[in-house]
């Protein structure tokens, strides 16, 4: 390929070898991470111009992060890019590659003579859609030079284009976790009875070598004896596991009792009452208890004698299932509400308005301090509603903690810059985010915070992620063996049986 400027021919370097290939980017991919320019190891990096374009119709999207990606790259791009001359040549990249902004000279020229360009006019006619102009460059590419040329692009459809006009194409594959489909929720230890019964005793149990090897930090095991006995145990390193350290229930300021209805419900429960875990990841399908169980562990650190946190901070991705129903009306509560109806319906089941009475619990008596801190909470609540500050109308349990900021609504769009200091942020559906955005949540906790991501990674909307590019298991994957992160997996449904057949079945 060649250019001319200045009456100089210019043409990109770009490297040859047995073992170089050429990238050709689409837009998406640079929207997702606008650093993968600089992950291509020493192959040729290709930008269309018509990239160029689709980023500056982007770049003004003020409040998004698509459009604070689209600067970040034009930032980039300028700096790697400063003159006409090297960007037409391209540059040398610091990993060892090359990068150059693609010019299709068969879509200003006489393309009779290119048979891919033949091809695709056949086959994708409409030559004004961004797509095909880029699949468009991509072939050209693919005839001008010699190494083997890919179209990276994280739109599934125009991959299938690609390849129906015979260029290869693939998805970005640097933030993809490895392929695991046979993950266990926990992994089961075979031990002896008198080892099992020592367990129980002390508390905890040095593992063999070879089996602690195998094994991260805070990851949740099942102990069995040759005799089918049981105990649930966590790893702590050094070889040790110990026994869990749970409650017999937990509960939210003047609401009922919880406790945990399977094994892996108490895994989930040992980690959100462990205050020297700050994350946690927790991978489930509908009706497993993830949202329950996280709202619960958040209320109860927060009301008891300790107070651990000083609130509560819920928040989850906008993003719709099925047609969207435009903009919502009222305050920044209002426009999240429906989102997040699923945690006011959670609240609603852990704080009725008329508590029953277990008969195991009548005549037990709490804490002193406990008691007393519970009582100013809805003190407090009942004296804003004597002054009119519910207009008239009856206040539900868990409403007077939102009017009181125990539990607030987070907008993950106006998280970045922020610093959240002493509270459990349950962060909902996070595999619907991309491992940028989940980074930029994370980032914003501070000493005293505790978060929890939960999600089910099969149920996912965000068009340009999937069951292995999602933030929810980017996450995982990366801060898996750390001392202050755990994973929990639910899957057995404890809803109804009806959810769970459906979660199953359907």
């Amino acid at each position: 390929m060649e250019h001319l400027s200045g009456g100089i021919i210019l043409q990109p370097q770009l490297k040859v070898t047995g073992k170089v290939k050429t990238f050709v980017l689409d837009t998406n991919v640079l929207l997702h991470d606008p650093q993968s320019i600089f992950k291509f190891e020493d192959n040729n990096l290709a930008i269309p111009v018509e990239v160029l374009e689709e980023l500056d119709t982007i770049k003004g999207e003020q409040s998004t992060e698509r459009g604070r990606n689209a600067r970040r790259v034009h930032r980039i791009l300028q700096e790697l890019l400063p003159d006409s001359r090297t960007m037409l040549e391209g540059v040398k990249l610091p990993n060892g590659g090359t990068l150059s902004v693609i010019i299709n000279r068969y879509l200003v020229e006489d393309n009779r003579a290119s048979p891919a360009m033949q091809r695709l006019r056949t086959i994708l006619p409409d030559l004004a859609k961004k797509d095909n102009r880029i699949i468009a460059c991509a072939l050209f590419v693919q005839e001008t030079f010699s190494p083997p040329t890919i179209l990276v692009t994280k739109d599934v459809n125009v991959q299938l284009k690609a390849r129906a006009v015979g260029l290869e194409s693939q998805d970005y594959l640097n933030d993809k976790v490895p392929e695991d489909p046979d993950e266990n929720s926990y992994r089961r230890i075979p031990v002896s009875v008198y080892e099992l019964q020592r367990f129980a005793s002390e508390g905890e149990f040095e593992l063999e070598t070879e089996i602690a090897e195998s094994l991260a930090i805070n990851e949740y095991l099942l102990l069995v004896s040759s005799e089918g006995k049981t105990m649930p145990a966590r790893y702590y390193g050094a070889g040790f596991v110990r026994r869990l350290r749970l409650p017999e229930f937990v509960k939210a300021p003047a609401g009922i009792p919880i406790r945990a209805r399977n094994l892996e419900q108490q895994f989930f429960m040992d980690a959100l009452l462990d205050e020297s875990i700050s994350l946690i990841t927790c991978f489930g399908k509908a009706g497993t208890g993830k949202t329950l169980l996280s709202t619960v562990c958040a209320l109860h650190q927060v009301c008891d004698e300790h107070g651990r946190y000083d609130g509560v901070a819920i928040s989850r991705p906008i993003i719709a299932l099925g047609k969207d129903i435009g903009f919502l009306p009222g305050s920044l509560e209002e426009k999240m509400k429906p989102w997040l109806q699923p945690y006011y319906d959670a609240l609603e089941v852990l704080m009725p308005s008329k508590p029953p009475k277990e008969p195991q619990f009548v005549g037990k008596k709490a804490s002193k301090k406990k008691k007393k801190k519970e009582e100013a909470l809805l003190q407090a609540s009942n004296h804003a509603q004597v002054n009119g500050h519910t207009n008239g109308a009856t206040i539900k349990p868990y409403e007077r903690l939102i009017k009181n900021g125990m539990v607030e609504i987070e907008a993950l769009c106006f998280i970045r810059g922020r610093s959240i200091a002493r509270r459990f942020f349950i962060l909902d559906e996070a595999q619907q985010l991309t491992p940028h955005e989940v980074k930029t949540v994370i980032t914003r906790i501070s000493e005293g915070s505790k978060i929890v991501l939960i999600g089910d990674p099969a149920q996912i909307d965000n068009p340009y992620v999937d069951s292995r590019s999602n933030g929810l298991v980017f996450c995982h994957n990366r801060m898996k063996g750390q001392p202050i992160a755990a994973h929990i997996k639910l899957t057995k449904g404890e809803r109804s049986k009806l959810a769970e057949l459906a979660a199953d079945l359907l």
